[in-house]
């Protein structure tokens, strides 16, 4: 597994800013009660997307579709987009990372949305950049899971690559993943092996190991990437040991329950990765605003 370079799909981020206007400003064209109302459509200016903290940006891709998106709907002309900074900057307080100039209306309308989208894949980018930061020189990856936002795995995974990480799978269709409940309904971790192999066999397998046991069943059964679970570090570095004098080849993460306090300890097993459910479901955001210029600045 390698880490991929960062990317966002054009399409995906234009479906997914289409929703999160719908949901702000009401079903197309929409509309902004107040900005509407206290602003006239042929005022310009000028803001400043600023970090209010220290951290990591991702998710500034999305802010020309939004602006553009408001822009369309108000037939009005779409402000130009100085971005200062690529995703995958680290930023401190008062950074300015973009400054959008053109219709007050435009700016405003979409201001919400934006930052709603920035702000959560920077604030995915800034812990996944902790985690990638401890790991530093162990040989390990930090690596991301299924644990996302709906409608925003795409996004959150981004930020995930934006912050140093790797992505484990996008989602059910693309890797094979036998867990606990598989191995109790196919019988055994060779038998739900065998079943995958044989109905889907170009994709790639992967096993979760509780044991030392289902860590080397695993792997006679041709598993190629073991998920080594909840282990204490004694044991991890026990079946890291014992797989490895099987098979130097296969591929082995450490999940479950896992701190930085005790990253670079697991580190130190042995494993090729370390996966960390929370890089995406427990990051808080990282706080930008969009500051109006005050007129004849």
């Amino acid at each position: 597994m390698t880490v991929p370079t960062p990317s966002l799909d054009p399409a995906w981020i234009a479906r997914t800013v289409t929703i999160a206007l719908d949901e702000d400003l009401g079903p197309v064209p929409g509309r902004d009660v107040t900005t509407q109302s206290t602003i006239p459509p042929e005022a310009t200016g000028a803001a400043d997307l600023v970090a209010r903290q220290d951290g990591v940006v991702a998710g500034l891709v999305v802010v020309p579709e939004v602006v553009g998106q408001v822009a369309a709907r108000l037939g009005l002309p779409v402000p130009t987009v100085d971005q200062r900074v690529p995703d995958g900057t680290r930023v401190v307080r008062g950074d300015v990372l973009a400054v959008l100039t053109g219709p007050v209306q435009v700016l405003l309308v979409a201001e919400r949305t934006l930052l709603n989208l920035a702000s959560r894949a920077s604030g995915v980018a800034t812990h996944t950049r902790r985690w990638a930061d401890a790991l530093e020189g162990t040989g390990a990856l930090v690596l991301d899971t299924r644990k996302t936002t709906p409608g925003l795995r795409a996004l959150e995974k981004y930020a995930v690559r934006c912050g140093g990480g790797t992505n484990k799978r996008m989602g059910l269709y693309d890797v094979a993943m036998v867990k606990d409940n598989h191995v109790v309904a196919a019988g055994s971790v060779s038998a739900a092996v065998a079943a995958v192999r044989d109905r889907y066999p170009e994709v790639t397998i992967q096993v979760e190991a509780d044991t030392l046991h289902q860590a080397l069943e695993a792997v006679a059964a041709g598993a190629r990437f073991l998920l080594l679970d909840n282990m204490p570090t004694p044991l991890l570095a026990e079946v890291v040991t014992a797989v490895r004098a099987v098979d130097p080849g296969v591929e082995l993460e450490a999940t479950g329950n896992l701190t930085l306090d005790r990253a670079r300890e697991v580190a130190s097993t042995g494993v090729d990765y370390l996966s960390v459910g929370g890089l995406t479901h427990s990051s808080p955001i990282l706080d930008l605003a969009l500051d109006l210029e005050p007129v004849g600045r």
